[in-house]
């Protein structure tokens, strides 16, 4: 499994996990389908593409509440993209940027501030915006969410994204995932994932819910359970009991279950 990177003031990431092989199967004979590696990389490389960018937003973002600026550029040490600023937010646009030794960006995205309650988010539309090759379009909408209780931080990234790449392949993702950094004396700080989505990639449908958990110095999903259910087919895969080790547990419909490393 790859680690997780966040945008919106942490790092924004991409959750890979191994699973299936050809041979599980129980007593009631094998499995009619399972779920790829190959397709659990597909499925969440939305997340590895929209994470150049969402780094870019948190620096401009990061830029507009420092420099207090308004419709002007901003003052930003990245040369290859300019930022105007409005009292709602801003519109940014990219020249061959190469971010985190990533493939260059190009194109223009605008930005709108939002303020709800004890909650604060920004909305980033992207139009046949450039990541290298791949082309970005849609909306993900960054929460930063309140709490009276000190011992968690937490955010939303709600996306309604889809990415084409130069092949003429399309991946989209609709739905919302939460992250939280957990807090408790005396205990480990804990990386916490929920939420619901939806991918669709190469025909198939996957419908991704869970809520899993590790230890911030692991490298690996500790604790909780996972489903992918790839057109109508759920399987669950058990993290473990928050011992850091890169084992997990696959567990189809039928009762078989299958032993995998992260």
């Amino acid at each position: 499994m790859k680690k997780l990177k966040i945008g919106f003031y942490f790092a924004l990431g991409a959750l890979i996990f191994t699973s299936c092989s050809d041979d599980a199967e129980d007593n009631n004979g094998a499995i009619e389908q399972e779920l790829t590696q190959t397709e659990v990389q597909s499925i969440l490389e939305t997340d590895e593409v929209t994470s150049v960018v969402d780094n870019a937003l948190s620096e401009l973002y990061e830029a507009n509440t420092t420099t207090g600026k308004s419709s002007s550029p901003t003052a930003s040490s990245n040369e290859c993209y300019s930022a105007e600023y409005t009292e709602n937010g801003f519109t940014a646009t990219f020249n061959n940027c190469v971010l985190n030794s990533t493939d260059n960006v190009n194109g223009t995205l605008v930005v709108t501030y939002g303020v709800e309650g004890s909650t604060a988010s920004y909305t980033a539309t992207y139009e046949d915006f450039f990541v290298g090759s791949i082309k970005v379009n849609g909306t993900r909408t960054f929460t930063l969410i309140g709490s009276e209780e000190e011992s968690s931080v937490s955010f939303s990234i709600t996306s309604n994204i889809s990415i084409e790449f130069e092949d003429g392949e399309t991946i989209s993702e609709n739905g919302t995932k939460t992250f939280a950094i957990i807090f408790e004396e005396g205990q480990d700080t804990l990386w916490n994932l929920s939420g619901n989505w939806t991918v669709q990639v190469d025909g198939n449908t996957y419908a991704i819910s869970g809520d899993v958990s590790k230890n911030f110095i692991c490298e690996y999903w500790t604790q909780g359970t996972m489903t992918v259910t790839k057109n109508g087919l759920a399987i669950d895969v058990d993290f473990g009991d928050g011992t850091c080790d890169d084992q997990a547990t696959v567990i189809y419909p039928n009762g078989a279950t299958e032993d995998i490393s992260l």
